[in-house]
């Protein structure tokens, strides 16, 4: 099932998304799929799925690059290229100012080089629940990251190019330095 919400919105159109008028700030999670096989896998609460971290009007993920230098980035959000945008998932919320934010999002992302993806132990499913967990205490939904759980039992098996293979390049965006 697909979001009725727009496919892509600008930080202005998402204003009222942003804050509750308490000073908290609201946080999505949004879920990309990987490949129209999800279409029938979601159905089995399975998928192979890219998300982000949707906070004060940008989204945040990591992605794999051949670089020892972060490999996190932000889009607008539901906008990630090379994704197609499957729904928004509520989180809840921060009363972290966006400065505060943005320090602590750079400085996770030192921990998140582009050169240490891993499509089994270190994605960007595993970005968006740290994120997640220090936010709001909360994990990201386990359908998210359902298959690599799986995958981590029997990763031994698999080849290192299916490991890798999923997310080879970051968007054309600023990278967050750390």
């Amino acid at each position: 099932m697909r979001s009725l919400l727009p496919a892509c919105a600008s930080p202005k159109a998402q204003k009222n998304g942003r804050s509750d008028g308490n000073g908290r700030t609201h946080l999505y999670l949004n879920v990309y799929d990987l490949t129209p096989m999800n279409n029938y896998l979601y159905l089995f609460g399975l998928g192979v799925f890219h998300s982000g971290i949707q906070v004060h009007g940008m989204e945040y993920g990591f992605g794999a690059h051949e670089y020892p230098t972060s490999g996190v980035f932000e889009v607008e959000p539901r906008c990630c290229p090379g994704f197609v945008f499957r729904r928004s998932v509520w989180l809840g919320t921060t009363d972290m100012s966006y400065s505060e934010f943005r320090m602590f999002i750079v400085n996770l992302a030192g921990k998140y080089h582009g050169d240490t993806y891993h499509l089994i132990v270190k994605n960007c499913n595993h970005f968006t629940d740290d994120v997640c967990m220090h936010l709001t205490g909360k994990p990201i939904p386990g359908w998210v990251n359902r298959l690599a759980r799986l995958g981590s039992f029997c990763n031994c098996l698999l080849p290192e190019s299916i490991q890798v293979a999923a997310v080879g390049n970051l968007p054309a965006q600023p990278t967050l330095s750390g």
